[in-house]
């Protein structure tokens, strides 16, 4: 005789709030009707461990759609429920069977049962519009039984006839969900929920050898690392990740103490030198999918990188969508940046020659972490390298100076500067100057590299500034011979270019073939940038030009006349303009005309 009840809720509007409101994505039901059914298989294995079970058939999970009838299937051959179970786990929701049964036999150890039977199972009703359970117990003699529901408030159970032990829960599903009905839909959430559950899933299996699970019951992850093979953690990357780009390396993360953790970490090839690209990081609790690049867990710039965490001890909340904030995660994310700086610090003193050839891909990766985590800048700021002017990598601490004391510094002694490059194309000149006169300089091309000087600057305040090749003229760059300045061609100069803004000094260069170059204070240059990123005005304001006196076209200004002075003056302060920046359109246009003319006198003559 069939029995009906009411759900055993604390309030009359959980129900809703269950079917609409505490899942984040209604695709994860299906992960937590899979996940109870692989639950069940564990628990029975316990109990067979125990002598508490017989063994049987092989343990598997069957999904069945089908579109006539319009409902979608998962059957288990595990545990079963009993009639009093299903009262118990089934109609009082929240009420946890997992960890009734952990603590049942705690000293025996319950891993690899996720939990939250209740929650889990009602996430169904964000897709179904009834559901019905048949169940019977792994207990000899115990009936098996049929619970149904609409999902409102009320339910039925009854005996009923069922083959096997184990539970299949039916879902009828709702007319506006019938996509769930298509195999390729359901196979594709199987793929992203259920691709390392420990037992062998079968999608609408036909009954033949060509049956294959949806599924691996053994990831490379679970493995100790000694036992796995390049090739292995290769088609194991291009498999999860759909990534046929090798990646650069990987780390295989493998501890049960103080807490268990497993995975693998790689280092993908950068695609784009312009943006962050964004990873892909699976947190899987007990080979089950929780969620990507969960920023708990992962820390930012750890999501730069593809990887597959596993982690049972990561404290889920009922809907297994979120974490509940705790000291653990705290630790387990602090434990995965320290094995990723390892790893690297590894390869720079085992392989340096592999370290410099990865470096361009690693580059934006490790600035980030530096400027994120100042742990992770603290673990590598040794391995952190940078190409010179002869193209050689050196670390960036071996360009800083000796330290600047206090008292130094009150006296106005600023630390040693490191010039850089950021475009060696556009400052080529500059670059020939710095190369003749046996200077160096690094090159900082990638658009991180602003931040990340600037950040270096802020950790290092007492041995390192930065300045950009063109920021200002070496004293190395200057002819010891040279005299303090030039009052003639600076007044030359300066009557040629008023009202543009410019800054006129003269030096004696080494190089005499260079008449003038432009600089644009650091600090100065470094805000306009910024305004200009944020759209706040323009770049390049207080442009100062060094005139070099030992250029032989700056020499012969002194016997020009007038205007003359003035053609030249103009087009030698906008050719050393080109070599710092391009021309802006009314300055192109001044300086065609007055190349014409220059053109027409030297030919007049």
């Amino acid at each position: 005789m069939a029995k009906t009840g009411n759900i055993k809720i604390s309030s009359e509007n959980m129900m809703p709030i269950i079917k609409k409101w505490l899942y984040s994505d209604k695709d994860i039901f299906l992960r937590e009707i899979v996940s109870n059914a692989s639950d069940a298989i564990t628990k029975l294995k316990k109990l067979i461990d125990l002598g508490e079970a017989e063994e049987g058939e092989p343990f598997r999970i069957t999904v069945t759609t089908d579109e006539k009838a319009g409902t979608l299937t998962v059957e288990d051959n595990g545990i079963g429920m009993t009639e009093e179970e299903v009262e118990t786990y089934i109609t009082q929701i929240a009420f946890s069977g997992a960890a009734d049964f952990v603590e049942k036999y705690e000293k025996a150890g319950g891993e690899g049962i996720i939990g939250h039977f209740g929650l889990g199972f009602y996430s169904a009703y964000m897709v179904s519009e009834n559901i019905e359970i048949f169940t019977k117990s792994y207990r000899k003699d115990a009936p098996a039984v049929h619970w149904q529901s609409d999902g409102e408030s009320t339910y039925t159970v009854e005996d009923c006839e069922k083959a096997g032990r184990g539970t299949k829960v039916v879902m009828h599903l709702a007319k506006e969900e019938k996509a769930y009905l298509k195999e390729f839909e359901v196979r594709s959430l199987l793929r992203k929920y259920c691709s390392f559950m420990p037992y062998e899933i079968y999608l609408n299996p036909k009954g033949t050898e060509e049956d294959k699970p949806v599924n691996t019951t053994e990831p490379l992850y679970l493995k100790q690392p000694k036992n796995c093979t390049e090739e292995e953690y290769k088609t194991f990357y291009r498999e999860t990740f759909s990534d046929y780009n090798e990646p650069l390396f990987w780390i295989h993360l493998n501890m049960d103490y103080p807490f268990r953790l497993k995975g693998i970490l790689y280092f993908p090839k950068v695609k784009k030198q312009v943006e962050l690209e964004r990873g892909q990081v699976k947190l899987y609790c007990n080979q089950v999918y929780i969620a990507d690049n969960i920023k708990e867990v992962i820390p930012e710039f750890l999501m730069l990188l593809n990887g597959v965490i596993d982690c049972p001890d990561i404290p889920l909340n009922v809907s297994r969508s979120f974490l509940q904030n705790d000291k653990q995660v705290q630790k387990i994310a602090s434990h995965i940046t320290k094995k990723v700086a390892d790893k690297l610090l590894e390869l720079f003193r085992k392989d340096r020659e592999k370290y410099e050839n990865c470096w361009k891909d690693l580059a934006t990766f490790v600035k980030f972490g530096c400027i994120k985590d100042e742990k992770f800048y603290e673990a590598v700021k040794e391995i952190i390298i940078y190409k010179n002017l002869a193209g050689e990598y050196r670390p960036i601490e071996s360009f800083y100076g000796a330290e600047v004391s206090e008292e130094e510094s009150k006296e106005g002694k600023e630390p040693q500067a490191v010039y850089y490059v950021s475009d060696e194309n556009r400052q080529a000149t500059y670059v020939k100057m710095f190369k003749d006169a046996g200077l160096d300089a690094i090159l900082c091309d990638t658009f991180i590299d602003p931040h990340f000087i600037s950040y270096l600057e802020y950790r290092n305040p007492t041995r390192v500034r930065f300045l950009r090749i063109d920021a200002d003229v070496s004293q190395s760059l200057k002819d010891e011979a040279g005299e303090d300045g030039d009052k003639e061609i600076e007044e030359i100069f300066s009557a040629a270019l008023e009202g543009k803004g410019v800054k006129v000094k003269t030096e004696k260069l080494k190089d005499a073939a260079v008449p003038a170059v432009v600089n644009v204070a650091e600090f100065t240059r470094r805000m306009s940038e910024m305004n200009s990123f944020y759209r706040m005005g323009e770049e390049d304001t207080e442009v100062t030009l060094v005139v070099n006196t030992a250029s032989p076209a700056v020499s012969a200004l002194k016997e020009a006349d007038e205007e003359k002075r003035k053609l030249t003056a103009l087009q030698i302060y906008y050719l050393a303009l080109l070599a710092y920046r391009q021309l802006k359109p009314e300055e192109i246009g001044e300086f065609t005309r007055n190349q014409g003319e220059l053109l027409e006198n030297f030919l007049k003559k």
